[in-house]
């Protein structure tokens, strides 16, 4: 897997209106995200109908409370391990919201301004996939080599950046696993 341009070769592109530029220019983590629509249903297009702002309100009750979001995220990995990708990684995408994070030297807030999010098609009681986990390996080594500011210490979850509104990607992440693909102990949760 290689980066260019802040595309990843070989992905699905559906570019989201809902990006912006980062006002620093800085890249220098990772946010992990669960999402499925609706809810606890995995398949379908409804994600990429979300981040392009075309998801029908009426298409189901819980579509109606979210039809008018402007929310994007760099990457969503599904459940059989295709990545498609809605925003270059130069770009700010409006994945976390309001955010605070301890980034090992300072505390951090609006974690869009800096951050790549990655969505995992999934909810927080549901295992992932093993496809999607390698998915998610390969993104995060190509991640590494093209932004030397990210480092596994720098792969967190929105539940920790937003631990009063978020709980995602949820208990049934294996952050253990994930280490143990990646090959380095200190990931952290």
């Amino acid at each position: 897997m290689k980066s260019v341009n802040g595309w990843l070769e070989g992905v699905r592109c559906v570019p989201s209106p809902n990006v912006n530029q980062r006002p620093e220019g800085e890249v220098s983590a990772v946010v992990l995200h669960s999402i499925s629509l609706p809810p606890g249903q995995f398949g379908g297009d409804d994600i990429e109908r979300l981040f392009t702002n075309r998801l029908d309100g009426e298409a189901h009750p819980y579509f109606a409370t979210i039809a008018g979001l402007q929310v994007s995220a760099h990457l969503l990995i599904l459940r059989d391990g295709e990545c498609v990708q809605f925003a270059p990684f130069e770009a700010r995408a409006w994945h976390a919201g309001r955010s605070r994070w301890f980034d090992g030297r300072r505390w951090r807030r609006e974690l869009n301004d800096f951050s790549i999010g990655i969505e995992l098609e999934g909810d927080e009681i549901s295992a992932y996939s093993d496809a999607q986990y390698q998915c998610l390996v390969k993104v995060l080594h190509t991640l590494f080599l093209s932004y030397p500011d990210i480092t596994p210490q720098r792969v967190t979850s929105h539940a920790r950046v937003a631990p009063l509104r978020k709980t995602d990607p949820g208990p049934a992440f294996d952050w253990a696993y994930l280490r143990q693909c990646l090959a380095c102990p200190e990931l952290e949760q």
